[in-house]
């Protein structure tokens, strides 16, 4: 199957990868002025980005992965995230671009390879669809654009359904969404194709819309939820408390 990107890819160079700072905090460009990540410099291994922070919304769910799948490295924010957090897991970041991978070593602390970091230069289209029908992915966490930031650089049902058939029965996907909303209504509506439910939180950032994708949707308690967003903020500062309310405000409202 030919992707999307396949023409970009083979006749453009990777975009360069720029650093720029403001009050203690280094951000991540692909040569143009969109922020594609960031790190507070006296706390590497925190989440600056509210949008960020968002895409760990799973946790509320699910409070032991075995497999956590990053698609787009950006500044390795969650990757370094999910390696600190969840020891028994498995984190495989996936990249295209090898300056971002460089980059990320040598000025954002992402960790070296071991038994149960890699980082894998490659397609995250070719990755997933290799993946597809194994069943063994826990979380897929998509944040995949280009230099250019203007719509996902996969975005199509095809992708989605390859996303969603490699999760585990109770896996869950979350991906930022930013563009124009009538390009959000058709990420959603093609997301909602492969996925049991989906819901979403408040657009954060300047235009980032975190999803959340349930390949079988879950048991709601949101007493026990509320419990988890508590923890959740004590033990790493996560913004998690809010994801509830909203989730909860939503559900009301349906």
């Amino acid at each position: 199957m030919k992707k999307p990107s396949d023409s970009i890819q083979e006749n453009q160079p990777f975009p360069e990868v720029t650093l720029t700072e403001f009050r203690g905090v280094q951000f991540l460009h692909l040569g143009t002025d969109w922020i594609q990540g960031a790190m507070r410099l006296n706390h590497p291994y925190e989440i600056v980005l509210d949008y960020v922070q968002q895409m760990m919304v799973w946790m509320l769910f699910k409070e032991n992965p075995k497999h956590i799948v990053q698609l787009g490295l950006g500044s390795a924010a969650l990757t370094k995230f999910c390696y600190q957090h969840f020891p028994d897991a498995h984190v495989t970041a996936i990249e295209l671009n090898p300056n971002v991978i460089e980059i990320c070593r040598n000025a954002f602390h992402l960790p070296e390879n071991d038994h149960r970091l890699k980082v894998i230069q490659t397609d995250a289209f070719d990755y997933i669809e290799a993946r597809k029908n194994q069943n063994e992915i826990d979380i897929i966490q998509v944040d995949l654009y280009d230099e250019n930031a203007a719509a996902p650089v996969f975005d199509s049902p095809e992708f989605y359904k390859s996303c969603a058939d490699a999760l585990t029965p109770d896996g869950m996907m979350t991906i930022n969404i930013f563009g124009d909303e009538s390009n959000r209504t058709k990420s959603v509506e093609s997301i909602q194709e492969s996925f049991d439910s989906v819901v979403w939180l408040p657009e954060v950032d300047g235009g980032n819309i975190v999803i959340l994708a349930f390949r079988k949707s879950p048991e709601v308690n949101f007493e026990e939820l509320f419990s988890q967003a508590k923890r959740i903020k004590k033990e790493t500062k996560l913004k998690a408390v809010q994801w509830v309310n909203h989730l909860h405000s939503w559900m009301k409202d349906i």
